[in-house]
């Protein structure tokens, strides 16, 4: 690899990119990276809706078969974590519009929006399993389901 030179032949002193390790963690830059993450598990979590759609165009037996896929424990906690996706990746939009029209740039404004969508993430994603029944039924069972299977 080609080393940088000085003029004079020595070698050049170039400043070293900070690693992770040097920043402590805040709540905004922890909120972008999961603003990232979130948009790429959408992404995923589409395939699996247009996959469940197809299942159910495609007939019957091919949709039983998806749906015993996503009603598994398994596909249950994945869409809990799409439901919990979608709503923070919705908040962080809306936070991101707000920033847009030039509002909100004070850090405890930024701060304080950002611990809101975290909360209001979390707090409507339950909202959302609790009032559909599937909490009940993912969670709640879960422990049952593991103990007949093993015993």
């Amino acid at each position: 690899m080609a080393e940088a030179k000085t003029l004079r032949g020595g070698r050049a002193e170039r400043p070293l990119s900070p690693h992770l390790q040097v920043y402590k963690p805040i709540i905004n830059m922890v909120m972008s990276i999961l603003h990232r993450i979130t948009g790429a598990a959408l992404y995923f979590g589409s395939a699996l809706l247009a996959w469940w759609l197809v299942a159910a165009a495609a007939g019957p037996d091919y949709f039983a078969f998806v749906n015993g896929i996503m009603g598994s424990l398994i596909g249950r906690l994945i869409l809990f974590g799409f439901t919990w996706a979608l709503f923070l990746h919705a908040l962080g939009g809306i936070r991101h519009f707000i920033w847009d029209t030039g509002k909100g740039y004070e850090l405890s404004t930024v701060d304080r929006m950002c611990w809101t969508s975290l909360i209001a993430s979390i707090v409507l994603t339950l909202l959302v399993w609790l009032l559909s029944g599937q909490f009940a039924a993912t969670f709640a069972q879960a422990p049952l389901n593991y103990i007949s299977a093993v015993g």
